[in-house]
């Protein structure tokens, strides 16, 4: 009886035992399994368009996330029966180096990713059960996160046709459900994010710039130069001293011993019109007003005005062409690039402040020589017009023929037959031609990319003005200093045009179109910081103040970016270029 109960007490022990550890089992191997089913419910019932928070955090890809869970039928992507995969703390090195970038981790659920997983770690570690409910939120920040920064990288943080109509961006796209699904296979979530990034040596570039100035603004930024008469070569004192110390700061002047730091010597003129070379000065090695002014502005504005522009890097296309055309609208440049090589550079007129030029991209396909002038009504009535009152002989001296009707029913006119006092914007109805010749407004050739803005690039008679510094005259379009040498480069497949052969067809005075033997891409665009070859950094005043415009937009967004309510503007900015992934793969959100 004895050993009966023994044997009894031992089989229930067993049981108990193995039960026990039968329970153990089946909730270490259900964990999975219950966060999928939790991961789906949240999701389905998000609602239309989704609406998912952890805690009082938005989770942004509301598109994206949703498709990338159903793909992998709502199994957890960063967590097992075990807890939180490798892949979780890569993601987190890679949002904590955002900066570099020019974007900020806060912005990234990182606050609210470190504290979900420091609970997650802890219950890890102790004799307490993972929540599959925490582990659930814990997943859904961390994709959410992938598919913002990922998204941010590829298109950039702004949408920039939100902010300036006349800024039309050619966004490089991607599935970024793919994009992640791959990055946690292959177990590489930096390296997927970095092949996101704008593949141009450029940007990195202007990364590398943005760490320097970062750099001097941690040790306190430059010394402000004191106002005073203007400073040259020969000239003595203190302010000298401060100078120097001020380009020291951004290595446009060598730090070495020097005997007389208080003497504008020939070391400080150099350093002088480095400094003006690479903010668009004239360089004359003097420091007058705008030089003083430059050199005065904070090392927080700078940082400012890089993270602005690498912003702008994020909207170009992956690929610019192995040949193509580059044109800074605020550096009043053209350059012509080919195989990563700058081959051509040439200063332009761009459009003055109120009819400014727009940034987009598009395909050269065809230039005319010895053009027309078709006068756009807006120009002919606002800029014309005035001038026509003012000198009855104005449209005969400039070789300018007015016309009636349309199509067939179109008539020469004589301008001196129109009382022109009694014409007015309301009654305009005549057509202004100006004929080819050295007076036509375009030059010897114009240069066709076709395009909603009607803008392209051609010659000018008015030489004069490639001598200014600003050189913001015209309508929009943009005129160019070497229009034959870019006729000539852009024809170079085709044997029968030559330089010669260009301009005996200009000489004739007759309209000829010109097919290009085969189309290049013309990418206008607005940099008001960027870095040469070298590395050396260049900055351009903020023209058409679209700098402030982004910069502003950046800040409401950041502002806006947790509430759940609240300022209209800004919480439209919010949700249009933050909680929507995409333009890329989120569209129906935009």
């Amino acid at each position: 009886m004895h050993t009966f109960i023994v044997h009894w007490v031992v089989g229930i022990v067993v049981l108990w035992t193995g039960a026990f550890v039968s329970l153990q089992s089946a909730i270490a191997q259900s964990l999975s399994d219950q966060a999928s089913e939790l991961l789906r419910t949240r999701i389905e019932a998000a609602g239309v368009p989704p609406k998912i928070t952890v805690g009082e955090e938005l989770i942004h890809a509301s598109m994206t996330l949703p498709l990338f869970y159903e793909r992998r039928m709502y199994r957890p992507a960063w967590t097992g029966d075990d807890g939180p995969l490798p892949q979780v703390d890569a993601l987190l090195k890679a949002i904590s180096e955002a900066d570099r970038e020019g974007l900020k981790p806060a912005d990234y659920h990182l606050v609210k990713i470190e504290g979900t997983l420091k609970k997650v770690r802890q219950n890890q570690g102790g004799k307490n059960l993972l929540d599959p409910r925490r582990l659930v939120d814990l997943d859904l920040l961390l994709t959410d996160a992938f598919l913002i920064y990922g998204s941010h990288l590829l298109a950039g943080r702004i949408n920039p046709e939100t902010i300036d109509p006349e800024w039309h961006a050619n966004l490089r796209e991607a599935d970024l459900a793919s994009v992640l699904q791959t990055a946690l296979d292959s177990n590489q979530i930096e390296e997927a994010l970095k092949n996101l990034l704008p593949p141009q040596p450029g940007y990195n570039r202007l990364k590398q710039a943005l760490a320097s100035y970062r750099d001097i603004a941690a040790k306190g930024g430059w010394s402000t130069v004191p106002p005073g008469p203007k400073m040259e070569k020969g000239d003595t004192g203190e302010r000298v001293v401060v100078l120097r110390n001020r380009l020291i700061a951004t290595r446009d002047l060598d730090q070495k011993p020097y005997n007389n730091k208080n003497i504008f010597d020939d070391d400080l003129e150099e350093g002088v019109c480095r400094f003006q070379r690479r903010h668009g000065l004239d360089v004359d090695g003097i420091v007058g007003p705008l030089t003083l002014a430059e050199l005065n502005v904070p090392v927080e504005q700078r940082v400012r005005q890089i993270e602005l522009n690498l912003e702008r890097w994020r909207w170009l296309p992956q690929d610019l062409g192995k040949r193509f055309i580059l044109v800074n609208i605020a550096n009043f440049e053209l350059d012509l690039v080919e195989n990563g090589q700058l081959v051509m550079t040439m200063r332009a007129v761009v459009g003055r402040h109120y009819r400014r030029t727009p940034v987009f991209n598009d395909k050269m396909t065809y230039l005319v020589l010895s053009p027309y002038w078709h006068t756009p009504p807006g120009i002919a009535v606002k800029d014309k017009l005035p001038l026509i009152r003012k000198n009855p002989d104005y449209l005969v001296e400039q070789n300018i023929k007015v016309f009636q009707g349309w199509g067939a029913e179109t008539k020469e006119i004589d301008s001196k037959t129109v009382d022109w006092s009694k014409v007015t914007a309301k009654n305009f109805n005549y057509r202004l031609r100006q004929e080819p010749g050295p007076l036509n407004a375009l030059g010897g050739v114009k240069f066709m990319f076709p395009n909603k803005f009607n803008i392209y690039l051609h010659d000018t008679p008015s030489r004069e003005l490639f001598a200014k510094t600003v050189r913001t005259f015209s309508s929009g379009c943009i005129r160019i200093e070497k229009a034959i040498e870019l006729a000539e480069y852009v024809l170079r497949g085709d044997p029968k045009w030559t330089r010669e052969t260009i301009l005996a067809a200009i000489g004739k005075r007759v309209e000829q179109t010109v097919r290009l033997p085969e189309p290049i891409p013309v990418h206008l665009l607005y940099w008001t910081a960027w870095t040469d070859e070298d590395g050396s950094i260049e900055f351009r005043n903020d023209i058409y103040g679209r700098d402030k415009t982004l910069d502003e937009a950046r800040r409401c967004v950041r502002n806006c970016i947790h509430l759940t309510g609240g300022d209209g503007f800004c919480r439209e900015k919010a949700i249009w270029n933050i909680t929507s992934v995409s333009r890329i793969g989120d569209r129906s959100s935009i």
